[in-house]
């Protein structure tokens, strides 16, 4: 399989803190997907989307575009990366500049990567972006970024990303931030950019059910390390390591015989206290066992398309060269319509 992307044991500590814990990576040049990374809040999902886009470099390991090292690329490199690696971020309010009209963070790529040798051609790619992401030019154009609503804000961050044709969009909570009524607008327009315009998308977030709504493949982060990763049905439907089960546990169901939050796993003081060179979730987990302290396991791969690191699944084959992509689903545009 050829890598747009690869992601090479990838680790980044601040200090004594360890944010990502050696994770690897790769997303398919051959089929664009639409990958989820999911955790709670500090489990090294944002880490993991800066490094990716080059904001932040590795403590060890490498972020491979093209299979060159992003961090060793020349200018020219570095700007045609800029131009394929889209960012589209949590809060849209934080990327405008409030003294500028909407216009300005629109016009600009056009300018620097001279997308367009006109003023007219340049218009016409403008508005032909927005109207992908559902915003009437009209109505948009010429106003000032206090004058429209947070999901109009994102959907115009997603539009100067399609503007550039990337190949790979980060998006990183993207919705979190942006009214209920509009999620289900804004994702289903990441959809349907990865179907008809082939762009590869890394969907960063901590809800489980937009995920298994919209994306192929889902990777589980928690504190750093990967619990668990695969086709989002198997992983989603029918987790394998324990984190995974009380993230998916905590998702709200409409059954009034199960009370929501239920399966919550306290920590102990002795398994706070205790010392711990193996799994992160030892303390938390329900079936931990003496060998759990010891050593991180390994990726197991307990059935197909799906990986599992936890020694629930000691004896099961073990994920090649740890590259959690190895186990994914390839996208299935018939799934899409």
């Amino acid at each position: 399989m050829k890598a747009l992307m690869e992601v090479q044991g990838l680790t980044k500590r601040y200090g004594g803190f360890t944010a990502l814990d050696n994770v690897t990576l790769s997303l398919s040049d051959d089929a664009p997907s639409m990958t989820a990374v999911a955790g709670e809040s500090g489990s090294g999902k944002t880490t993991l989307a800066r490094m990716m886009l080059g904001f932040i470099e590795p403590t060890q390991g490498a972020v491979l575009y093209g299979g060159k090292d992003v961090a060793k690329m020349s200018a020219s490199e570095k700007r045609q990366f800029r131009r394929e690696v889209q960012p589209v971020f949590q809060d849209p309010f934080e990327v405008f500049n409030p003294f500028y009209r909407i216009d300005h963070v629109l016009t600009t790529p056009v300018k620097r990567y001279r997308l367009a040798d006109t003023d007219a051609k340049a218009q016409s790619l403008i508005e032909d972006a927005l109207k992908r992401v559902g915003l009437r030019p009209q109505d948009t154009l010429g106003r000032f970024p206090h004058e429209l609503s947070g999901g109009q804000r994102q959907r115009v961050m997603v539009a100067r990303a399609v503007l550039l044709r990337p190949r790979l969009i980060v998006a990183d909570e993207p919705v979190s931030m942006v009214d209920a009524s509009l999620r289900a607008t804004i994702l289903d327009e990441l959809r349907t950019l990865n179907r008809d315009l082939g762009i590869s998308i890394v969907y960063i977030t901590h809800d489980l059910t937009t995920a298994f709504q919209i994306c192929d493949n889902i990777v589980v982060l928690y504190r750093g390390t990967v619990a668990e990763a695969g086709a989002v049905e198997r992983v989603i439907g029918d987790p394998k390591h324990p984190y995974s089960q009380l993230l998916v546990s905590s998702i709200p169901l409409p059954d009034l015989d199960k009370v929501w939050g239920a399966d919550e796993i306290p920590v102990t003081e002795a398994n706070a206290a205790r010392l711990n060179n193996g799994c992160q979730f030892a303390p938390r987990c329900p079936s931990v066992m003496e060998q759990c302290w010891r050593a991180p396991p390994p990726k197991f791969v307990p059935d197909t398309q799906r990986l599992a690191t936890c020694f629930l699944y000691d004896g099961s084959a073990v994920a090649p060269d740890d590259d959690v992509a190895s186990v994914f689903r390839p996208p299935e545009t018939a799934r899409l319509g």
